[in-house]
């Protein structure tokens, strides 16, 4: 017999293969920890067909004694009569059953982990939240180390009855929590009280004490004589209480650029810092100004400019053309993780070149950072009334 034939039979390791994914998806965890019967595999077997059997009895032979070496505790074999004299009772395998969380969790080798899921769902079970978070995510649950559920939950307990209130995390008094803590299993108390994983979004949602929002900026020469200050990093909400007037604004992205770009007397240069930005689009002595906007010519590049849009709608994107893109092609790195986001507030051309960077016309995840741009280039372009 050809041993082309035989490797098509059906192996051990392929009667796993086809419960494996149900494993790694999380799905038999989580229908165990709920107490649900276990959902059957039958599976019908490749093997050795009857006019096959007289070619090479002793393949069929090591096929059949594989399986059922393989079988006890793993899965039941049902077979079949076949046409042929030649091999025992003239039966072979030809289906697999598995039939309990017992046989499965045998077959895929993962009783060291089953016994781990047994423990924690004895240990979370008090807490229906968190119960409910690991039975929907049980390989999450199965990384964290288990030392540090008790202090988890502990920390639940905190921020539930603290919630509303206020207080900064750095105020938890919860037995065996500390910051640290809270902070290397944000997403997973997040996940469990149902906010944002974000570290402000999670503490916004929570109603906790929240880190004050920040900004910087450079204030042009006719700006500043109230301020005394050219350089100015302060509380989001005082900046939005100045008192000052100011002719125009630029937003950068790069700190090197926003201490090397040119500022007229009645400017000011802001600090963008990426999706950050829309902090500077709080500040209402910017709204009836132009305001310009030069970032990362990459696809997250047009996402930040399609966010400062949303709160300042007048802002006008330069350096972000195809011109300056095609000129510095040796100057090009890769985006990481680009986005292909709808971006309803771009401008006919640079949507254009945002298309072509999605759909990676020039190169595959081409990114152009500003530190990157030539400088003379960038001078020669930079906005006439800034």
């Amino acid at each position: 017999m050809a041993e082309r034939d035989v490797t098509r039979w059906t192996t051990p390791s392929d009667i796993a293969a086809r419960l494996r994914p149900r494993w790694r998806s999380g799905a038999l965890l989580t229908a165990y920890a709920a107490g649900e019967p276990f959902p059957p595999l039958d599976l019908p077997l490749r093997g050795p067909r009857a006019r096959e059997l007289g070619e090479d009895l002793a393949a069929v032979r090591a096929w059949v004694a594989a399986l059922e070496r393989a079988a006890p505790g793993r899965f039941d074999l049902v077979r079949r009569p076949v046409g042929a004299r030649t091999i025992g009772a003239s039966e072979l395998p030809a289906r697999a059953v598995v039939s309990s969380w017992s046989q499965a969790w045998r077959l895929l080798d993962v009783e060291p982990e089953v016994r781990r899921w047994d423990a924690l769902v004895r240990t979370l079970s008090p807490d229906s939240d968190a119960f409910g978070w690991a039975a929907e995510h049980p390989h999450a649950a199965l990384v964290v180390e288990p030392r540090d559920w008790p202090a988890i939950l502990s920390a639940l307990a905190w921020l539930r009855a603290e919630r509303g209130s206020g207080r900064r995390l750095r105020e938890i008094t919860a037995p065996g929590v500390d910051t640290k803590l809270v902070e290397r299993h944000r997403g997973l108390l997040a996940g469990v009280l149902g906010v944002p994983g974000s570290a402000d979004g999670f503490v916004e949602a929570l109603g906790l004490g929240a880190k004050p929002a920040r900004l910087r900026l450079r204030l042009g020469t006719d700006v500043r004589p109230g301020l005394g200050l050219s350089d100015v990093t302060a509380p989001l909400d005082e900046l939005v209480a100045l008192d000052v007037r100011v002719s125009s604004a630029v937003v950068v992205e790069n700190e090197t650029t926003f201490l090397a770009a040119p500022l007229p007397p009645t400017g000011v240069l802001v600090f963008g810092e990426g999706f950050r930005v829309s902090r500077a689009g709080r500040l209402p002595w910017l709204a009836q100004v132009p305001v310009h906007y030069w970032g990362d010519l990459d696809t997250h590049g047009f996402a930040i400019l399609d966010q400062l849009r949303a709160w300042l709608p007048q802002t006008r994107s330069f350096l972000m053309d195809r011109d300056t893109l095609l000129e510095h092609r040796g100057r090009w790195v890769t985006e990481p993780t680009p986005t292909s986001a709808a971006l309803p507030r771009l401008t006919e051309g640079e949507a254009s070149i945002y298309e072509d960077l999605v759909t990676d016309r020039y190169a595959a995840r081409v990114r152009l950072e500003q530190e990157r741009v030539d400088w003379a280039w960038a001078q020669e372009r930079w906005p006439v009334d800034c």
